[in-house]
């Protein structure tokens, strides 16, 4: 999605300049609600235990994580500042949730070597995104319709192939894919924000894309954590 919002004014488009500090701001908040909630729940070992032995109800979490990220990007136009914020926490935490399992399937070293590995990929596509004068519209289009398609794959190999070297393939395009769709979402922001009309759009501009580029950072993170964990 992306949104249009009409042609700005030069005195407005000029206040836009502190739109990225919000972005990575709130990114930074929903990483670390998402930490803490998954730390404290990996600490019981019954939580644990519910989350590995009920599928549905690790599910039921997940279709909830999707249903909010649909509703924030198809009612973005729609909602307040204060929903959209509570909407990208409330992701946030049921992301939480799910990673809880994470925690309790890779051991430290290979976590905090992913969470490195990806924060330095997801910095350096990000400073490409924000600085490149070439429109990444066109390649970030691209990516992410083969990202649909390793999706596709993805299912069809859990389900009928089940080949590790093929989920360990998938991992590694699904990386180098969202490293370029940061950099393309980066790009996207700035012209979200260029055409903003007032500071309650710039907000809501803000949440929005802490949550595109929160999704992209976890997605590359959770890969990479796949495929450091598949050496062990």
């Amino acid at each position: 999605m992306d949104p249009r919002f009409g042609a700005p004014s030069g005195s407005f488009v000029r206040s836009n300049e502190g739109l990225f500090p919000k972005v990575f701001g709130w990114m930074f908040a929903g990483l670390v609600m998402t930490a803490v909630i998954a730390w404290g729940l990996s600490l019981n070992e019954n939580v644990v235990y519910f989350l590995a032995k009920n599928s549905v109800f690790f599910w039921g979490i997940v279709i909830a994580q999707l249903v909010v990220v649909f509703g924030l990007s198809f009612l973005f136009n729609r909602l307040s500042v204060f929903a959209a914020t509570f909407g990208f926490f409330l992701y946030a935490a049921l992301n939480g949730v799910t990673m809880t399992l994470v925690l309790t399937f890779f051991d430290l070293g290979t976590i905090f070597a992913a969470f490195f590995i990806a924060a330095g990929m997801f910095g350096v596509s990000a400073v490409f995104g924000y600085v490149t004068k070439r429109n990444l519209s066109g390649i970030g289009s691209v990516a992410l319709m083969l990202v649909f398609g390793l999706i596709l794959a993805s299912i069809v190999n859990i389900f009928f192939l089940k080949s590790g070297l093929m989920s360990l393939i998938i991992s590694y395009a699904i990386v180098v894919l969202f490293c370029i769709i940061t950099a393309f979402d980066i790009q996207k922001i700035k012209v979200m924000a260029a055409e903003a009309m007032d500071e309650e759009m710039v907000d809501k501009i803000a949440i929005f894309g802490a949550l595109m580029l929160y999704l992209d950072f976890i997605i590359i993170f959770k890969n990479l954590l796949y495929i450091l964990g598949s050496d062990d």
